[in-house]
């Protein structure tokens, strides 16, 4: 056994070393600081509770392992926890303290002049309530939302996984949450951030070797809104910097609000103990604004933009443009453009032309005939051969495909579908739905295929 603490940790550093990742060991191992060794019980000095919370949730046994190859079978380890907001060491078990000088904390978002340090929390401020129209399609959310406002972190809506496709609402409706807690609450810590940006911040932690800091900076918000966290796919090392960073907000009662583009269920490349975390609140779904309420969007749009449409006018453009608000605004955006650019009246004919140049038409309901079409379309293969018996693996996968979506999307019968793909039977038709089932249960890239596919034909034919 080393004959002092120094030399004693040295060695242990060595046997930990061998268990786990190069980056796990300097970001976790590499700060600890040995501070004495007494009757068989070394002290350890961690930056941070979080930190030593960390390390007995995930490294106990390394830990203990190392410590007893060292000092044998009636070790113990000690923890001397340093506080950074009050400069000063504390022992875990005991109430002496010294002084210690500390580093300042790496912040990003910080505001330069204000003693106490404020984060900036990069919120749009026009992204409010007052201008979130509420619809079916996102009621229950909007609703969540405000209960949030008035208790952020102590409701049972923690995290708060708001999903849905691309200008549903999301972003506007994360950023309205932090923008009224902060009116009703100035001292709230707000942090808005998406996971691109949230991604080049760890990266650059880790680098200059300040994930710590980084760590501490994230600890001291009050509520978090991350957008798009399913680009956090494949990224392990962020995935894990990030899990740390949810589990001591969520354990310090802070909220926590997170946007995609799918449910957890769907998500793939993640870690299963993240994937448990996003599913303990509440996963709210945003669907595309039915006819009404994009009619009231459409109004609110147009007075902001002090734009007049005569409501016929508006009528045409609501029920052609049906799959988001971001689609509405744009239009609007193109009407003005064509009508002040081109010094052109505005009118039916115009609306219609813009229209017709923006938004790929369709009427009447989705039809076997059409999913045969797209699905043809996405596998890149002829009408005959989907509709065919040859039995090429791609041919056969589209037309089961097809099939799958004809029940679950039509009310057309066995019958009628089967006699559409050439006269099969219903038995066939069966089949190829349960083959499909089968498939996303067991392969993940062809349930992604699904899911797109489902989520193109129900945008646009408005499902």
């Amino acid at each position: 056994m080393a004959n002092t603490h120094i030399e004693t940790w040295e060695k242990c550093l060595e046997v930990i070393r061998k268990q786990v990742p190069t980056q796990s060991f300097k970001t976790w191992f590499a700060p600890i600081k040995p501070v004495k060794l007494k009757d068989h019980v070394l002290t350890i000095q961690v930056p941070n509770k979080f930190f030593y919370e960390w390390l007995e949730e995930n490294y106990i046994e390394v830990l203990g392992g190392a410590i007893r190859s060292e000092i044998g079978q009636k070790a113990t380890l000690e923890y001397q926890i340093l506080v950074e907001n009050h400069k000063k060491v504390s022992r875990v078990d005991s109430s002496s303290e010294e002084e210690q000088s500390t580093s300042n904390l790496m912040n990003p978002f910080i505001i330069p002049g204000i003693k106490r340090i404020k984060i900036e929390p990069q919120l749009i401020s026009k992204y409010r309530f007052t201008n979130y129209i509420e619809g079916e399609c996102n009621k229950l959310a909007r609703s969540v939302g405000l209960e949030i406002v008035k208790r952020p972190g102590v409701t049972s809506f923690n995290p708060f996984f708001i999903y849905g496709d691309t200008g549903l609402g999301k972003t506007h409706l994360a950023h309205a949450i932090g923008n009224e807690i902060m009116e009703k609450d100035p001292s709230k810590q707000v942090l808005y951030v998406n996971v691109e940006r949230f991604t080049n911040q760890v990266i650059q932690a880790l680098k200059q070797n300040t994930i710590n800091d980084f760590l501490n900076f994230y600890q001291m918000v009050d509520v978090l809104i991350v957008d798009d966290i399913q680009f956090l796919a494949k990224k392990e090392k962020t995935q894990e910097v990030f899990f740390n960073i949810f589990n001591q907000l969520h354990q310090s009662g802070k909220q926590i609000i997170l946007t995609s583009d799918r449910p957890p269920k769907d998500m793939q490349d993640f870690e299963k103990r993240l994937l448990s975390r996003f599913k303990w609140g509440l996963n709210a779904d945003l669907g595309s604004p039915e006819f009404e309420t994009r009619m009231q969007i459409l109004k609110q749009k147009m007075n902001e933009m002090g734009l007049t449409l005569e409501k016929s006018y508006a009528e045409y453009i609501c029920q052609n443009v049906k799959s988001n608000i971001r689609e509405l605004e744009g239009i609007l955006n193109l009407i003005e453009a064509h009508a002040s650019l081109n010094r052109r009246k505005i009118s039916i004919e115009l609306v219609k032309e813009v229209v017709s140049k923006s938004v790929t038409q369709h009427t009447g309901e989705i039809t076997v005939d059409v999913i045969k079409r797209m699905v043809a379309e996405h596998f890149e293969i002829s009408m005959d051969k989907l509709q065919g018996n040859t039995r090429k693996r791609t041919v056969v996968i589209a037309r089961q495909l097809s099939m799958y979506f004809a029940k679950t999307l039509t009310n057309s019968s066995l019958k009628l579908i089967g006699d559409s793909f050439g006269g099969k039977d219903h038995s066939t038709v069966i089949y190829s739905v349960k083959a499909v089932q089968d498939m996303m249960d067991t392969n993940a890239l062809f349930r992604d295929t699904v899911i797109q596919l489902e989520r193109k034909m129900q945008n646009a034919y408005n499902f």
